[in-house]
């Protein structure tokens, strides 16, 4: 694909902070107009604050009928983007006897349900073009397990599958879906760890130390450029050596 032809719009849920936040900034980086969305109005100003004017444009999506004008806005403004990135997720912890509904079926439909809402609209300009990227957000935890996350780790595990079977459906027109699967990655959450905390989870990481949300971000520019153009149905591990396979 020439120069001429490269698609210039990526779409990136989640990216008001942390890894997607990097995300968003990297592709702008990259060259690329970015799309970011949020659940919340404060998430989205987070994210006007980050993209230069002019190269990046924030907006809220939180339930099937914010998905459903979101594609119609981009539409109508033919911004259609050919790089998605399903970044957007949540946690409910608690032990599976302990668990409520709400805490199983908000994951599921946060973590997983998610993909088909974004994937399925954009999935036809990629088919039209011939070229597109997919890059799905899962975690180290949907290989290792987790105690305390049935819900999270299930989810993450269906991300995975999902890509693959994605993958395989779709690979015919030249659009290449994969994941990335972060390890321990420095952020808000893991800030509030405990000394102790942090030293229990660093030994268990060969690297000796965290990841960085660029980490993250890296892995997924190289996913969306024509470099990965042969690299499909597969879950890149971002992680320092914490799980191997």
């Amino acid at each position: 694909m020439s120069e001429s032809e490269s698609p210039k719009i990526a779409l990136v849920t989640g990216a008001s902070r942390g890894i997607g936040a990097a995300i968003a900034q990297r592709l702008e980086q990259d060259g690329f107009y970015v799309i970011g969305t949020a659940t919340s109005e404060s998430g989205a100003r987070n994210i006007s604050t980050t993209l230069k004017k002019g190269r990046g444009m924030c907006l809220r999506v939180d339930d099937d009928d914010s998905v459903a004008e979101l594609m119609a806005t981009l539409k109508a403004e033919k911004q259609l983007p050919l790089i998605l990135v399903n970044n957007a997720g949540i946690t409910r912890d608690n032990l599976l006897m302990r668990m409520k509904p709400d805490e199983w079926n908000d994951i599921i439909n946060t973590n997983v349900t998610s993909l088909y809402r974004m994937c399925k609209p954009l999935m036809r300009p990629m088919l039209k073009a011939r070229w597109g990227r997919i890059v799905n957000l899962s975690s180290v935890v949907g290989r290792m397990g987790n105690p305390g996350q049935t819900n999270y780790v299930a989810s993450k595990a269906a991300i995975e599958g999902f890509t693959r079977s994605l993958a395989i459906e779709i690979g015919y027109r030249g659009i290449t879906v994969n994941s990335v699967a972060p390890g321990f990655i420095a952020t808000d959450m893991t800030n509030e760890l405990s000394e102790e905390q942090t030293a229990t989870m660093l030994e268990r990481i060969p690297a000796g130390h965290l990841g960085s949300c660029e980490d993250i971000a890296g892995a997924v520019s190289f996913l969306v450029s024509d470099d990965a153009a042969y690299v499909t149905g597969t879950t890149l591990p971002v992680n320092g050596g914490l799980h191997m396979s």
